[in-house]
């Protein structure tokens, strides 16, 4: 077969982003499928199979729309062996924010991890900050939230010293421990504004707290979710696991690259991915770099200390 596809409407820019680094995502389906493809004049020329031609044509469709592409999503349609399979990335809607706005995945990894919490009781998110494991998990809680499938949702994290002292800090515990959880508190004020935030937290329909208050706790109809999961012991992993109810979903979100604890091998996080990966209702998904949906530099910055 020889097929043209033509790109007069793609930007130099959107095509060193489809083609890839050093071409790596046309040698993908190269290899894939036997096939070569060659860009000439203003085209791509594709000698092989049939799915090629489909697949780059969806490749093309979705660089135009969103001026990204990674190896994942071009390896996901290679599996998938179809065109428009990226489609889905963009019509899955995971809520809304407080001012309308609707929110979906941006990545293919984020795509995972939304249609994971869809479908599992326990989700454990493992990827580097900026990929937005924490603010969809909050999306997802305030969505099930409003649709009367929680009575509840109870965000945690563990009070674990990253450089600072928590005994010098003014204040109480609960404001000693705030400005561990402010990511948590910005993503409920974008999916419920700051008032009703206050007021469902004053209810108690909302809870913020640290990990230590979950111990001798059973949560039932809820939507319970750990944020900074890299730095809890196996034990308070453990413990905390076992708090889970009745009608209760559970999120585990960390990065394994930040860990704050004195040992880095005593991480809950890295323990708990392997115990139980193969657990049925429980889902591991891993995310990286190229979920980043912050500052482009952001994900260069990554892939510079990963290597």
């Amino acid at each position: 077969m020889s097929k043209t596809i033509d790109i007069n409407d793609v930007s130099t820019q959107d095509l060193q982003i489809l083609v890839g680094p050093q071409d790596k995502y046309l040698k993908e389906l190269e290899a894939a499928f036997q096939s070569q493809i060659l860009l000439r004049d203003n085209q791509f020329i594709i000698e092989g199979k049939e799915e090629v031609l489909s697949i780059l044509k969806e490749l093309v469709r979705f660089v135009k729309k969103n001026h990204s592409l990674s190896l994942k999503e071009v390896q996901f349609l290679i599996q998938n062996r179809q065109g428009n399979q990226l489609d889905f990335v963009d019509q899955l809607q995971i809520g809304r924010t407080f001012s309308g706005k609707s929110i979906k995945p941006k990545t293919l990894g984020q795509y995972h991890f939304a249609k994971a919490m869809e479908n599992n009781t326990i989700v454990i998110a493992i990827g580097p900050a900026g990929t937005g494991k924490t603010f969809l998990a909050v999306v997802k809680a305030v969505t099930a939230l409003k649709n009367h499938e929680v009575d509840r949702i109870i965000l945690t994290r563990p009070a674990v010293e990253a450089g600072e002292s928590l005994g010098f800090l003014p204040g109480d515990l609960k404001e000693k421990v705030d400005p561990y959880l402010t990511p948590l508190y910005d993503a409920l004020h974008t999916m419920l504004g700051l008032e009703q935030t206050e007021k469902l937290m004053e209810k108690g329909t909302i809870e913020i707290a640290p990990l230590a208050y979950m111990r001798g706790r059973t949560l039932e109809n809820a939507y319970i979710i750990l944020d900074e999961a890299q730095n809890t012991s196996n034990a308070q992993m453990k413990m905390f696991l076992t708090r889970l109810g009745f009608h209760s979903k559970m999120i585990i979100a960390g990065d394994s690259s930040q860990v704050d604890l004195k040992d880095i091998k005593l991480s809950g996080l890295a323990d708990v991915q392997k115990r139980l990966a193969h657990v049925n209702d429980i889902a591991v998904v891993t995310m990286d770099g190229r979920d980043v949906v912050r500052h482009p530099l952001v994900q260069k910055i990554i892939e510079a200390y990963e290597k």
